[in-house]
């Protein structure tokens, strides 16, 4: 997913996200305080909600409200998500280079080692033009 430049993207202000998922502010400035949401900060101080923030707290409301998990629970949950979400990119990048490995086999082309030797010094890129 490409990113959006900060400009570009929609916020919406704490009462607006109390109002949407009928909570105090408070509990949105608890939210922050604990480092379960980090929002962004206006020029003039005021707590702004992007998509992705307002997803997380989707997330925590799901856990608090409806399956009953503490603060605690819900920080431990969400790291525990990063990490997946962290080792599943890495998963997915060695399955490309297993992949491309394959196909290079295939190709009939033999790539022993992963480096190759770039000449050294100032004549290194005349060398190359």
């Amino acid at each position: 997913m490409p990113r959006r430049r900060q400009s570009q993207r929609k916020y919406l202000m704490i009462s607006a996200i109390a109002e949407r998922f009928e909570i105090h502010p408070q509990t949105l400035r608890l939210y922050e305080r604990e480092g379960l949401i980090k929002p962004v900060r206006s020029a003039g101080n005021t707590r702004l909600y992007d998509e992705v923030t307002i997803r997380r707290l989707e997330t925590i409301l799901t856990l608090t409200r409806d399956l009953g998990v503490n603060l605690a629970g819900v920080e431990v949950i969400l790291n525990m998500n990063e990490q997946m979400e962290q080792m599943q990119v890495e998963v997915d990048r060695l399955l490309e280079a297993v992949k491309s490995g394959m196909i290079d086999r295939r190709m009939g082309r033999e790539r022993r080692f992963a480096l190759e030797k770039v000449p050294k010094g100032p004549l290194a890129k005349a060398e190359t033009d």
